[in-house]
This record gives C-alpha cells, structure tokens and sequence, in this order.
C-alpha cells in the first residue's frame, strides 16, 4: 500500500477532508492498486496527464521523482515527453524537460579526472603525446601554444605518469623552463632529492643537467614547457624512472 501524508502535513488544519481523500483514497486506494496497473505505469500515466495540463509545478516534480523511483529511467522520461510533445504541445514539453533534467541530473556521467582537471586551466591538454610515448610512463598529452620565437607547449601528465631521465644539450644558449600551471607534480637532477611542483611554481633546466618530471601518483599535473632559444639544440633521452625509483618519492 502507497502511504502519502503530504495531505494532512500541509493542509490537515485547513482541509481535513481534502487532506483525507489525498492520502487514504487517491494514494491508499487508487495508486495501491498494483493489482490492476504498476506503479511505474501509474507514474507514466500521471506524469503525461499533467504535462498535458501544462502543470510543471511542485506535484510535477514530486511525480517525476516518484516515476524515477519507480523505474522510469532517464532514457524512457525522455521519449515520453518527446511522444506527448506531439499532442499536448511543444511549449509544455520544453516546461516539463526542465524540470526532468533536474530530477536526472545525477544520472548524467560523472565528470572525469581529466576533464575536471582542464576545467580548472588556462590552457588546453591538447592531445595525447604519442610523438613522445616511447619516452613517457602512462599517458601524457600535449598542447603546442607557441612554434615560433620561443617553443612554448603545454605537456599534461595522468597520475603517476612521468618522462624518462634526459638531458637537454645545445652547443650555446638552450636548456628549459617549466612553469607549473595545474595540479600537483615532481621534478628531479640526478643525484638530488625530487622536489615537489605545484600551480605558480617555475623550474629553470640549464644545459647538461639529466633530470625527470611528471605527475604526483594521485594527482594530474600540467606545465608549460618554454624552450630557451640556442643553437644546435636537442634532447638526450635515457632510462626511465622506474616504479622503486617514484614511490620512493614523499
């Protein structure tokens, strides 16, 4: 049996006799009836009769919260109200798919890490790093903000992902400046301790220096990588920092 006090909790003093063909009659009685129709039908059936009226109040919410709880899922809200668009009219539905949206709401797919990471950005993650992989642990990305003058790119780490030991040469000038823009990270010189990076903080690579960075294990991490101009510059890629080397790493 459907029990439903609203009636005599909102208008017991002011209607008893309303409040009591609410609760005892129209939810005890009719809406118990699963015998003759489901609930989850009787939701339907009550749900399209007041979108029809054009009656998207408080009831409507409560209706639709009951269809949800009944079973009714987000897909099937969806293509009752489409199908009763057509004759109850288009206004009405527009009315009674806001309100759906609310009551759905947490039915939507969860906001990634990733995707919660960007939002917090300035700057685009770009796409993955595949041109590097062979270079990295996991899974980066890469977004290129400037070719010309000064390379500037911004390179984005899953958690735990981190590039190999390597040495940037250059015959003069060269070397790297990373500036930390999201998230929490790591980067070490061989021979000393790793320090930890965080948004703001910026870190100078002379030439000659073997060194690593990447992603903190539970957390995404993104800097901008600043290419110092120079000549005959290139990469010297080495081992990767394995699993003993990073949980080390407090």
């Amino acid at each position: 049996m459907v029990k439903q006090t609203a009636g005599r909790n909102q208008l017991g003093d002011f209607a008893s006799k309303f409040a009591e063909l609410n609760d005892d009659v129209l939810f005890g009685e009719v809406w118990s009836r699963e015998d003759k129709l489901s609930l989850r039908d009787r939701s339907l059936v009550t749900v399209t009769c007041l979108m029809a009226q054009g009656s998207v109040d408080s009831s409507f919410k409560f209706h639709l919260e009951s269809a949800k709880k009944n079973g009714i899922s987000k897909e099937e809200i969806a293509e009752i109200l489409t199908h009763a668009a057509f004759y109850a009219g288009w206004p009405k539905a527009w009315a009674a798919f806001r309100m759906a949206k609310e009551v759905w709401t947490e039915d939507a797919p969860a906001e990634s890490a990733k995707d919660a990471h960007e939002k917090n950005m300035l700057f685009p993650i770009g796409k993955p790093n595949d041109g590097f992989a062979k270079y990295f642990i996991g899974q980066s990305y890469l977004a290129p903000l400037s070719t010309e003058q000064v390379g500037i790119f911004n390179v984005t780490f899953e958690p735990k992902c981190r590039n190999n030991w390597h040495i940037h040469n250059a015959k003069s000038g060269g070397g790297q400046i990373l500036v930390c823009v999201g998230g929490r990270g790591y980067y070490q010189e061989w021979g000393k301790d790793a320090i930890a990076l965080n948004p703001c903080d910026v870190v100078n690579i002379p030439v000659g220096v073997k060194h690593w960075h990447g992603a903190a294990p539970d957390s995404w991490f993104s800097h901008l990588a600043i290419e110092v101009p120079g000549t005959e510059t290139s990469n010297e890629w080495l081992e990767a920092v394995d699993d003993a080397q990073y949980e080390q790493l407090k």
